[in-house]
């Protein structure tokens, strides 16, 4: 997994960032660099298709705990679509 992911993840999908979705977030990551972008583009490509991250791997990341897989990749779908696809509003981590 690319170091830029896990970043991004780590500071704008953790704890406390990942339960703001007042918008900010897909204009702060078009705001980084092309490689930075497509790095997170990426990143969340190789964990929808990997099946061996999971809750826990999130939860290291992120500070972010799911209950299971099919909650975890129902958000990790929606925020890249969110991101990536002009998705119309930022998914919300379980509360």
């Amino acid at each position: 997994m690319d170091e830029r992911f896990e970043r991004f993840v780590g500071r704008y999908l953790d704890l406390v960032e990942g339960y703001d979705t007042s918008g900010y977030l897909r204009p702060t990551l078009f705001g980084f660099n092309e490689p930075f972008v497509e790095a997170v583009r990426s990143g969340f490509d190789q964990v929808l298709a990997d099946d061996s991250f999971g809750p826990a791997e999130y939860e290291r990341l992120s500070d972010i705990e799911f209950p299971d897989q099919e909650t975890l990749d129902a958000y990790l779908r929606a925020m890249y679509d969110y991101l990536f696809h002009g998705g119309p509003e930022q998914p919300m981590p379980p509360g």
